[in-house]
């Protein structure tokens, strides 16, 4: 049996995508994938989370657009690189903030539509009893 896709390896593969220099495929992706989640998951299973879908068109898009980088000194490249990779990151993180938002806008109209008022909506979770059962 295949072995599930947690949150904590979709961050690593969009992670991957964020540092993506070469042709990208989704067989190349799957491949990138073993030594990071030790298993190489199949396409179909990585287009089941959104965060690696739009991780992957970002990715796309940018080497489509050829970013040209300068030829720099090799103790420069790698600071270099770094930065690419944390501006690719930020520029996901905020899309993926804005549809979160978007998210967020929607459960507000849907729970104010059901009668849901903010005293309902901000009541506290049940504190959780972590002493021992009755047997």
């Amino acid at each position: 049996m295949a072995k599930h896709i947690t949150d904590n390896d979709v961050e690593r593969i969009v992670e991957i995508l964020d540092g993506w220099r070469d042709k990208l495929t989704w067989e190349a992706l799957c491949d990138a994938c073993v030594p990071v989640i030790n298993t190489k998951p199949a396409r179909q299973t990585l287009i089941k989370f959104t965060r690696i879908i739009n991780a992957y068109d970002a990715c796309k898009k940018r080497l489509k657009e050829g970013i040209s980088e300068l030829r720099p000194l090799p103790s420069m490249r790698v600071a270099i690189e770094r930065i690419n990779r944390l501006e690719r990151e930020n520029e996901r993180l905020k899309h993926e903030n804005t549809q979160l938002l978007q998210q967020f806008v929607v459960w507000q109209y849907n729970s104010y539509a059901h009668g849901l008022d903010n005293h309902k909506l901000n009541k506290a979770l049940p504190s959780i009893d972590r002493g021992q059962t009755e047997k």
